[in-house]
């Protein structure tokens, strides 16, 4: 499974030298391209980024910019999800109906949608175009 693949391996790479506790992410887009991203923390607190706007970034930075598909993998008893914020973030490049697959170390655990995760995400569908 070359998205859980991608996000363990880019967990092994995490910076979480305050808490331990090490997240990988991956996403795929709609070309099929798949990319990694870990959580980065930062002596200053908030200032640290999720592993999932790493993933992010390096996809908008490769010039993509739908997601379909979403990987979470951490090293916990339980899957975690994505946090309020990045839910926002994958809401940005992907449609309600996109599956989030949450995984633990030995495999994926079970997936929702982001609708599911972030229901009344925030949009501009009622604004008029310019």
């Amino acid at each position: 499974m070359p998205l859980f693949e991608a996000a363990r391996q880019a967990r092994e790479n995490a910076h979480a030298p305050y808490s331990g506790f090490k997240v990988g992410a991956a996403v795929r887009t709609e070309g099929g391209q798949i990319f990694a991203g870990c959580n980065v923390e930062n002596v200053a607190y908030p200032e640290g980024t999720c592993a999932e706007a790493g993933a992010i970034a390096a996809m908008i930075a490769s010039g993509a910019r739908r997601i379909v598909e979403v990987l979470v993998i951490a090293d916990s008893p339980v899957p975690v999800t994505p946090c309020g914020g990045c839910r926002q973030k994958l809401a940005e490049f992907a449609d309600g109906d996109v599956k989030v697959t949450l995984a633990v170390l030995s495999g994926p655990v079970g997936s929702i949608t982001l609708a599911e995760l972030l229901p009344g995400a925030f949009n501009t569908d009622h604004l008029e175009p310019r």
